[in-house]
């Protein structure tokens, strides 16, 4: 396929739809870059070759009006001095200057013409190139974005599986065993020396209160 016809189909192509359509859309989004970055380089290459020919020809129309103009200044010379047929000879030199400068006008005005179509090409395929990045760029984003989500998806699914919950269960007896194996480890012992004066002090409070209210009983008797 040359290289025209492959910028043309990747200028035209229709990203979406490509995409859409593919298998794997990130592995051929990538061929495409790698397509699209080839194809700049050749198409590149091909401008540069087409300036340099375009100054090549430039040159040589240069050359060939410049030769007209002096080809015309010896017709005129030879005329002054009476020389008809050196005339003649520089009229015909001058003239197949003149048709040279003529056909080189046509390949300069060809050759430029290339090169424009060359730059557009490369403008073209440059905003392409950079459309399909993006689109690399966001593809990337959304299937990290995808991962993401499978992976949160299977870790709830196994969060709500059967052997996740009977495990959970069992870690929670263990832990309910443990609690009530520490509350058994002082069932049955005698409080400490400090508790026993706290119980005292406890007590004396309570007798008074007792008192207290027995006092008072007995004075709304009397």
């Amino acid at each position: 396929m040359g290289i025209f016809t492959r910028l043309r189909d990747i200028i035209s192509s229709n990203l979406n739809a490509m995409l859409d359509m593919a298998e794997d859309p990130e592995k051929m989004i990538k061929l495409m870059i790698q397509e699209m970055e080839d194809t700049l380089v050749e198409i590149k290459a091909s401008c540069a070759g087409a300036m340099a020919q375009a100054k090549k020809i430039d040159r040589q129309l240069e050359q060939a009006l410049r030769r007209v103009d002096e080809w015309a200044a010896k017709a005129q010379l030879a005329v002054n001095k009476g020389r008809e047929d050196l005339a003649r000879e520089a009229l015909i030199a001058k003239r197949s200057y003149a048709r040279t400068a003529e056909i080189l006008q046509r390949e300069l005005a060809e050759a430029e013409t290339v090169v424009r179509q060359y730059q557009a090409d490369i403008v073209q395929l440059e905003e392409k190139l950079a459309e399909v990045r993006e689109r690399q760029r966001v593809l990337v984003q959304r299937h990290i974005h995808a991962r993401q989500q499978k992976r949160a998806r299977q870790n709830m699914r196994r969060a709500d599986s059967p052997d996740v919950i009977l495990r959970f269960e069992m870690f929670k007896s263990r832990i309910e065993r443990l609690e009530a194996e520490a509350e058994m480890e002082n069932f049955g012992r005698r409080p400490p020396l400090e508790d026993e004066f706290e119980r005292l002090v406890s007590d004396d409070e309570i007798e008074r209160e007792l008192a207290a209210l027995k006092k008072s009983q007995d004075e709304a008797q009397a």
